[in-house]
């Protein structure tokens, strides 16, 4: 039976692997300007080992526009997912997300500021918006999980969902009184908050990319405890599983990552919530597959929705959090439904 276990997940794996980089070569491929696939990937070959680019070929749209964009997604997706996923086994709420804790919230609420206030850092394009949204989101886990501990001091479940939801609408409410003021930008707050990563490039992606290794290996390192939680705190306890030290660590991780994803790409709804059901109803409840599962598949939906928020108008571009409400509100009504009416 483990031999079948695990010849079906590296099975999995793989296919994931394979619908990854096919998604990444569509969404490299097609744009405003479609561009072969022969020539993307003699681009992308070449560009890897320092090459130059036969003439004919738009290496530097593939190179400098595209790649940096896909990477960006791809990395958002996946981290985005592997939040939901962590937060869903952690609160044993198949309705919690990363957005659960209000973080995300409280982030956007940062970036916002920043926005509107004109906050900036020398020598950076997105500086200042970066180190508000993660400033604001690590104040707002402080924030929540004071109130929480005041409230309760065991840290349970409910109380960290009902603060963080809380704490939430209250977030949302200052961010409309301040759009309210900030009249010059008004567009590009609206913009940023429906999620876009349009214009994001490779140093973009090297911080997404030690976010996603660190916070993600840190999450992926607890997945028997989340297997623990999933049975019920107390009977976790019992098993040997420090319940508050464990809680904190990827409560505080999740934070770290939202507010990292937030600060570059803003607020993308849906992809937590929707995509680690999506993963559970392909490899099954046990966190050692179902976390890199989940990144895969948020990874590949985040793709095929910017795909689609870049094409479908041309040349006129969606914001991809447009897209993802979209397609996420109808799937999880889907699943929400199947799930009950196979009980």
């Amino acid at each position: 039976m483990k031999k079948i276990s695990e010849h079906f997940s590296w099975r999995t794996y793989f296919l994931f692997v394979a619908m990854l980089i096919a998604a990444m070569l569509l969404c490299i491929c097609v744009g405003s300007v479609n561009i072969p696939l022969k020539d993307t990937v003699t681009a992308l070959w070449n560009g890897l080992w320092g090459r130059e680019i036969p003439a004919g070929i738009s290496g530097s749209i593939i190179l400098n526009v595209r790649l940096p964009r896909v990477l960006n997604v791809a990395l958002v997706g996946a981290a985005l997912s592997l939040c939901g996923a962590a937060m869903q086994g952690l609160l044993r709420n198949p309705l919690a997300d990363g957005s659960t804790l209000g973080v995300s919230s409280g982030a956007s609420l940062g970036a916002v500021l920043a926005l509107a206030l004109g906050i900036t850092i020398p020598g950076t394009t997105y500086g200042g918006t970066m180190i508000m949204a993660m400033l604001f989101a690590f104040i707002s886990l402080a924030a929540i999980l004071g109130l929480a501990y005041a409230l309760d001091r065991s840290l349970t479940t409910n109380s960290i969902i009902l603060i963080g939801v809380i704490f939430s609408m209250f977030a949302s409410s200052v961010i409309n009184l301040v759009i309210s003021f900030a009249e010059d930008h008004i567009k590009s707050i609206t913009f940023w908050t429906m999620g876009s990563l349009a214009g994001t490039n490779f140093g973009h992606t090297r911080i997404l990319g030690i976010a996603v290794l660190l916070c993600g290996g840190v999450i992926l390192r607890y997945a028997r405890e989340l297997n623990a939680f999933a049975i019920g705190e107390d009977n976790a306890r019992h098993i040997g599983v420090n319940v508050k030290k464990v809680k904190l660590i990827i409560l505080i991780t999740v934070s770290v990552l939202i507010g990292v994803c937030v600060s570059i790409s803003g607020t993308i709804s849906f992809v937590g919530l929707v995509m680690p059901h999506m993963a559970r109803m392909i490899t099954g409840p046990n966190h050692k597959r179902l976390l890199p599962s989940s990144m895969f598949s948020g990874a590949i939906f985040l793709l095929l929705a910017d795909l689609v928020a870049r094409t479908i108008l041309r040349p006129i571009e969606l914001s991809i959090g447009v897209v993802t409400s979209l397609v996420g509100a109808v799937a999880f009504v889907t699943i929400f439904y199947r799930t009950r009416k196979a009980r």
